[in-house]
């Protein structure tokens, strides 16, 4: 694991999202070499226990599909006892248009309203911080609350997937934002891994852009386990709720963890609180906030 000032998690419990591979399983790591109980939520359990039978400490192995609602609240209800850290990594990009088995836009439906609700439901028993995936892919958003399942709209796989982005920021201001209201002492915040060689990107596309990209990766990305320390700042650092942190060279696509910024549409609470409401009518999952 890529350097990175750890506190001693022992007695604590981490929840970690798409744990299996990638940024998800250098996070949930690097928590349990920390002595954190971590629970590895993989859609795939046989990649799952391949991924936590290489890490120390105390790890287990729940099945959780962020594109099923009813796997989402299945896990929520089977969960019992205190969560000191939720870790809403998981995440797609998908190359064409397709459905999620709700029939939401994929992309959007498994990064962004799959997490809503799981949050939403977990939330009762988080008492430390949830923590959530996005990207600076956020400002090039496009975001249409009133055609999210692209139903209007040419589908466009990079849009969908920095609307997801621009969604988890959002997601996170807004949550934060209930969340002072309501006296909470939980903390909301966002990470940017930066630029990562993980197969999220990896859609088998061939044209021009595609290229660029894989180009791209291969000269400037850095591997997972230095993307998951921004993940990890926002999880263990001394900063203030509905922060957002990535890596603090390279326009913030690698290096060590800071505090970075994010889009005007980003800090927009009226957007905010419309896509939190719109989140909760789509999931019929009410916020316990």
């Amino acid at each position: 694991m890529a350097t990175f000032d750890m506190p001693d998690m022992t007695g604590s419990t981490a929840i970690v999202t798409g744990a299996s591979g990638g940024i998800g399983r250098s996070v949930s790591r690097a928590l349990a070499e920390a002595g954190a109980r971590v629970v590895l939520a993989v859609r795939d359990a046989g990649k799952g226990k391949a991924a936590a039978d290489g890490m120390p400490g105390t790890t287990e192995v729940r099945e959780l599909d962020l594109g099923r609602l009813d796997s989402v609240r299945a896990f929520a209800a089977g969960w019992d006892g205190p969560i000191d850290l939720l870790i809403n990594n998981a995440g797609i990009s998908a190359p064409a248009l397709a459905r999620t088995a709700d029939g939401f836009e994929s992309t959007f439906g498994v990064n962004h309203l799959g997490h809503f609700a799981l949050t939403s439901l977990l939330l009762p028993h988080v008492t430390g911080r949830i923590v959530t995936v996005a990207s600076q892919a956020e400002r090039l958003s496009r975001l249409d609350l009133d055609d999210v399942g692209w139903e209007r709209r040419r589908f466009r796989p990079s849009r969908a997937y920095n609307d997801s982005k621009l969604a988890n920021l959002l997601f996170t201001a807004e949550l934060q934002r209930r969340l002072t209201a309501a006296g909470s002492g939980v903390l909301a915040n966002a990470a940017h891994p930066g630029l990562v060689a993980t197969n999220i990107y990896d859609n088998g596309g061939d044209g021009l852009s595609a290229r660029f990209w894989k180009l791209a990766y291969q000269r400037l990305a850095q591997d997972a386990d230095h993307g998951a320390l921004p993940v990890l700042f926002a999880a263990v650092a001394d900063i203030p709720g509905d922060s957002f942190a990535g890596p603090s060279r390279l326009f913030h696509m690698r290096g060590t963890p800071e505090l970075i910024n994010r889009s005007t549409t980003a800090r927009d609470p009226h957007l905010a609180r419309r896509l939190w409401t719109l989140s909760e009518q789509l999931t019929n999952t009410p916020s316990p906030l």
